[in-house]
């Protein structure tokens, strides 16, 4: 299987790098333009100007998340305690040269400096685009957007765990007026902080999402779609169960503390399926998103299958600020413009307690009221309030916390 889906990524690789090459003679149904004849008396400047070198442009990119946090836990006191964070600033530089695209991020977090962001896009036509390298691959709507610009300040939890991180591969979108599909290879996503040495066979996968989207007008906005993946185990520091393991966690919503909420370790795992369908809609300055996910994960040696679920359901409304518009390259509801102010009511659920499979990782109930000013084209605040209760997890008491948080947000 795996030398199946690097040879289908040497294929697709090969395959675009024809297309570009091609594309340029060609009309956008495909059809082959017959040369121009040649025009002996043209003048020398236009056969210039037809033959100009498309500029190079370069821009700096930037990052910085200022958070405050005041937490009322039932239990682990020790552990939540009120304070201040910078949990994120970011640098990097983007460039652009006619059909490419490249950018490099790099980021910084308490004290540790990790890459972020490192690929190489080409867009064929305005449908169609290739991209490579480490980044997060889409599966399900919080896929499609930044971290810094989840409307619920931070992401689902659900999310956190059925989601991926940026993942080594290749993934190709084609997005036309009612349709948007991508399709990714990618390997995990420790391969681009170890080498295969010490590694081992690297785990790799491929996944998909797909939206119809009959309305996306200023006002008037619905899809509907599904994204689906399979991947197989990831690497672990145990020699005896390097790649026969998943590790599903998230941390309650907060950046300003780092606290573990639930945490499903699966041993002897062979491979890993998810699901996920999603709705997205909005009517003038009232929207909805919500997102569900289910995940299998097979096991060898007689060990039963273990199954996870989660979901959440948000909604969002303008108090200030015209109507909600829709974005096409990521597929979703746009973020507000300039001056908008916006209250957004979410909740979350999240269950890795599998008895059956005898992994208690525990059921997390999420509800939270978040506040968004979006002050200017950079810049943005928002506030949080949250209660999040924990339960079912082995070896933890049940737990609750409610969190009041706020960030000021900087971002180029």
């Amino acid at each position: 299987m795996k030398k199946l889906v690097v040879m289908g990524t040497l294929l697709l690789s090969g395959w675009s790098v024809a297309l570009a090459q091609t594309d340029s003679t060609t009309t956008e149904k495909g059809a082959t333009l017959a040369p121009a004849p040649v025009a002996v008396s043209a003048p020398t400047e236009t056969v210039s100007k037809a033959k100009e070198e498309p500029k190079l442009s370069v821009k700096p990119t930037g990052r910085i998340l200022f958070d405050a946090a005041l937490f009322a836990p039932k239990n682990q006191k020790d552990l939540f305690n009120d304070g201040f964070g910078v949990p994120d600033v970011r640098v990097g530089v983007a460039a652009k040269y006619d059909k490419w695209y490249a950018k490099v991020d790099i980021g910084y977090a308490y004290g540790k400096v990790g890459l972020k962001d490192i690929l190489l896009q080409y867009t064929f036509n305005e449908h169609q685009l290739l991209r490579g390298g480490y980044f997060v691959h889409q599966f399900g709507l919080q896929s499609a957007t930044s971290s810094s610009f989840k409307i619920s300040m931070e992401e689902p939890m659900s999310q956190g765990i059925f989601g991926d991180p940026r993942l080594l591969g290749l993934m190709y979108v084609h997005n036309l007026d009612k349709f948007f599909g991508t399709f990714s290879f990618f390997t995990e996503s420790n391969s681009m902080k170890m080498p295969s040495d010490q590694l081992g066979n690297q785990g790799f996968g491929m996944m998909s999402r797909l939206l119809y989207k009959p309305f996306t007008e200023d006002g008037k906005i619905l899809h509907i779609g599904i994204s689906g993946a399979f991947e197989t185990p990831q690497y672990d520091k145990t020699a005896a169960l390097n790649h026969k393991v998943y590790t599903l966690a998230s941390p309650f919503p907060t950046r300003v503390a780092k606290i573990t909420a639930i945490q499903a370790r699966v041993e002897n795992a062979k491979r890993l399926f998810k699901i996920s369908p999603e709705i997205t809609a909005a009517k003038g300055k009232l929207g909805i998103e919500a997102q569900y996910y289910y995940l299998t994960i097979a096991r060898d040696n007689g060990f039963q299958n273990y199954k996870a679920s989660g979901a959440y359901c948000s909604l969002r409304g303008l108090i200030k600020g015209p109507d909600y518009s829709y974005t096409h390259a990521d597929g979703g509801i746009d973020t507000p413009k300039p001056g908008s102010m916006e209250l957004v009511a979410a909740y979350n659920y999240t269950d890795l307690s599998d008895h059956k499979a005898n992994i208690l990782g525990g059921r997390a109930n999420d509800w939270s009221l978040t506040y968004n000013y979006y002050l200017n084209k950079y810049m943005i605040w928002r506030l949080r309030a949250s209660y999040t209760k924990v339960t079912d997890r082995a070896g933890y008491d049940n737990n609750h916390v409610g969190i009041l948080e706020t960030r000021l947000q900087v971002k180029f």
